[in-house]
């Protein structure tokens, strides 16, 4: 059915009412047009489906009493892509969006020796997210996490399929010759100047198998979103096997 999705973080599914944020009642109201009576969809990003009927139309404030709710099961296995921010904010942006419209379930930004960018505004970031659930209809908003070291990220002994994409020359294997991809995995990717040998090699240590993309050279945000989209499709094309 396609409908418009709101998000309220903190919305819980015994919430009786519900009041909008001053940007999403604007959205409402000024844009969609709605008024009291008519049906509000909304989402905590952890599961919920809440139905309410519109009961204020204030472009501040909105407000709605429940009709229904559904918790939603996340079946999804997991994909978590740690990457190097690009030096432009715009297209961390447009990874962050179009990652979550794919179905990532975890973002962790790493910076890397060869890093450029090494700050993000985290709340713009959110809103990114956020944006991008609520347009492809989604009740699962994917976990960010804060941003840290290339080593750091490694001592935390992720426990996924662990992967890390580079363009360097040596031994690597094409996503679709990964076994089990139906598990929770790991990628990780580069920034602008890919990973050093030093970062390959640490991360070989710790399990990482090197994989390939492609034969071409992808900007860090494009590899990500390659990742995403291969991972999704052999995830879907192994369930149509079964």
């Amino acid at each position: 059915m396609n409908r418009e999705l709101f998000y309220s973080e903190n919305l819980l599914p015994q919430d009786e009412t519900l009041q909008l944020g001053s940007e999403e009642s604007r959205h409402l109201t000024k844009v969609l047009r709605k008024k009291p009576g008519d049906f509000i969809f909304v989402t905590n990003g952890q599961g919920l489906e809440w139905k309410g009927e519109i009961t204020g139309t204030d472009a501040r404030k909105v407000s709605a009493k429940k009709i229904e709710t559904v918790q939603h099961i996340n079946e999804r296995a997991p994909l978590h892509i740690a990457i190097a921010p690009p030096k432009s904010n715009d297209r961390m942006e447009w990874f962050l969006e179009k990652a979550t419209e794919i179905g990532v379930s975890q973002i962790t930004p790493i910076i890397c020796q060869h890093s450029e960018r090494k700050t993000l505004k985290m709340d713009r970031m959110k809103k990114i997210l956020v944006g991008g659930l609520k347009q492809s209809g989604q009740y699962f908003l994917p976990q960010f996490n804060p941003l840290v070291s290339f080593d750091s990220f490694l001592k935390t002994n992720p426990t996924e399929k662990r992967m890390i994409a580079h363009c360097q020359a040596g031994d690597k294997i094409a996503l679709f010759q990964i076994q089990n991809l139906n598990e929770g995995i790991l990628i990780l990717i580069g920034p602008e100047g890919d990973f050093s040998d030093q970062e390959i090699e640490r991360a070989i240590n710790q399990s990482f198998t090197a994989i390939s993309l492609g034969s071409q050279r992808l900007r860090t945000e494009t590899a990500g979103i390659v990742a995403c989209s291969k991972v999704a499709t052999l995830r879907e094309i192994s369930k149509n096997l079964v």
